[in-house]
């Protein structure tokens, strides 16, 4: 699981930088812990210092500022990825001792946020399960994409087959094969299936965990080189 700080004396722009990262998280479908400190000392002193992955982290803060916060976080933990927040940016040379990816000016930009949260998503490396939001049965439900085997429509129905259990929901298979990672591949107008658990293609037919589902002349090249990547992958 993602662990993620946010570390500033302001609670104001800790609940904004909360609110931004969160909701990115929570739309990409990543499981993850957010955790907030209000001074430098708390953060520093963590039982669980060792184990996050990316702290958001305030140059301006009372007693123990960010940079001497940094250089205590980089004696426990030297792999954590540090994004610099402050109000003025000439600051921000001085991340350069504790490696900090980058910095975030005061007052928040969206887009500048989003940015180093993406940029910070690859230099962290890690990895993470991905999650599908659904509608079924009067509740939200989170699909781990990983289990899911294939997708299929009818209608104005789809149905997820999953290694747990099946579920029916509401919408289009063409929005879910935009929204879900290309390890899922279209076979047919009204199936979508998981690499993974593809087993074989036999003539006309896709073998998927032992069941036969169809696929479309128009799909079949693209099908056989989509499994051939993920095999050599």
């Amino acid at each position: 699981m993602l662990k993620l700080v946010i570390c500033d004396d302001e609670k104001i722009y800790r609940s904004d930088l909360k609110r931004i990262v969160g909701t990115e998280l929570d739309l990409r479908g990543v499981q993850y812990q957010l955790l907030e400190f209000g001074c430098g000392e708390d953060l520093a002193s963590a039982s669980d210092l060792a184990e996050f992955h990316i702290i958001f982290l305030d140059i301006e803060m009372k007693h123990l500022n960010g940079v001497d916060t940094a250089r205590k976080i980089r004696l426990k933990n030297k792999d954590a990825v540090i994004i610099f927040v402050t109000s003025h940016p000439d600051f921000v040379f001085q991340g350069y001792e504790v490696r900090a990816l980058n910095y975030i000016l005061k007052p928040y930009d969206r887009a500048k946020i989003l940015s180093e949260l993406d940029a910070a998503l690859t230099a962290a490396q890690v990895p993470s399960e991905q999650y599908y939001l659904i509608e079924t049965r009067g509740k939200s439900v989170r699909l781990l994409l990983d289990h899911v085997k294939y997708f299929f429509s009818d209608k104005r129905s789809v149905t997820a087959v999953s290694v747990d259990e099946t579920y029916v929901f509401y919408g289009k298979l063409n929005d879910i094969e935009l929204d879900i990672p290309n390890y899922f591949v279209r076979i047919h107008n009204r199936y979508l299936i998981n690499l993974k658990y593809l087993q074989s293609i036999e003539g006309t037919n896709a073998i998927i965990d032992n069941e036969l589902l169809p696929v479309s002349r128009s799909s079949k090249q693209a099908l056989s080189i989509a499994f051939a990547k993920y095999m050599l992958h």
